[in-house]
């Protein structure tokens, strides 16, 4: 077992740490409104496309499916909303004596 300085083993953790922390960042899908507004879309991207050609709830998914000779095939579907959380409305029930 090869012995190594202290100060080499804390950049090894930390330049590791740096590494997991950027494949770590979250994925999130981009929207607009016309998909004419897409104007890169990279490999396995996906773009959520709001304009009214999926049903009531539901959004249109554009994603960068596969490589081809003439560049990226892009893939359609409808996918549900995703609504923003929100706080149930709770009602306030007097308290006896009140």
């Amino acid at each position: 077992m090869t012995k190594t300085s202290r100060p080499a083993r804390f950049l090894v953790l930390v330049l590791g740490g740096l590494a997991m922390s950027a494949l770590a960042c979250p994925a999130t899908a981009q929207q607009v409104s016309r998909e004419q507004d897409i104007l890169n879309l990279r490999l396995g991207q996906r773009i959520r496309v709001d304009d009214g050609t999926c049903p009531a709830g539901q959004v249109k998914e554009v994603s960068g499916a596969k490589m081809a000779a003439t560049g990226i095939v892009r893939t359609h579907k409808c996918i549900p909303r995703v609504a923003g959380k929100t706080r149930p409305e709770t009602t306030r029930q007097a308290a006896p004596g009140n």
